[in-house]
């Protein structure tokens, strides 16, 4: 378990600086049969520290990375307070609703096509996902359906106030993952152009 995973990231670490240190091997991490970076569901907010979680994925296809779901869940919480709003200035809240999601459906699809036309370029096989729900439940949700090997996120986003030391949907997908998760943090890693 716990000892399984060390090994893995400690190999992905040394694998990682020898390939910044110009080395040629990018020999695929196996342990036990399982590659921990294989398919990795990366989900965002599109805030900063989603960019930098980006900036992370990017460099994985050493580690063996070969699929990337992208997901951006539009958080239905916020949607239901927008509409509650809307009920109370006369607005009728069901059409209200659902040309809402359409809108921001519509919004992170387009924000998403660079991310994944910058992941096919790399030669990875990327899946976009766009979904409504509660987005740390809704991670979890799309992490088990889809057979994923690990979960790429942001310490915090959009939300950050939240919490002082780990966001509210990566602190709750830290403690309810049955699979590993890497949270990048904010000031972790610099960027990659």
């Amino acid at each position: 378990g716990v000892r399984l995973a060390e090994l893995a990231f400690v190999r992905f670490c040394q694998r990682a600086f020898r390939e910044a240190q110009g080395s040629k091997d990018t020999t695929p991490i196996w342990i036990g049969g399982f590659t921990m970076f294989a398919k990795i569901l990366f989900p965002t907010d599109f805030s900063d520290v989603s960019k930098k979680a980006f900036n992370y994925v990017k460099r994985l296809q050493p580690a063996g990375t070969k699929q990337i779901i992208v997901l951006r869940v539009i958080n239905e919480r916020k949607i239901e307070c927008i509409c509650q709003g809307a009920a109370w200035c006369g607005v009728e809240a069901a059409e209200f609703e659902r040309q809402a999601y359409q809108n921001l459906s519509e919004e992170a699809k387009k924000e998403l096509k660079p991310i994944e036309s910058e992941l096919k370029a790399a030669g990875f096989d990327v899946r976009v996902m766009v979904t409504k729900g509660v987005p740390q439940t809704k991670i979890l949700e799309v992490a088990e359906e889809e057979g994923v090997s690990s979960i790429v996120l942001g310490s915090h986003g959009r939300g950050n106030l939240s919490t002082a030391l780990l966001g509210s949907v990566s602190g709750y997908v830290i403690q309810h993952s049955k699979i590993p998760v890497v949270v990048i943090k904010r000031d972790s890693i610099e960027d990659v152009d």
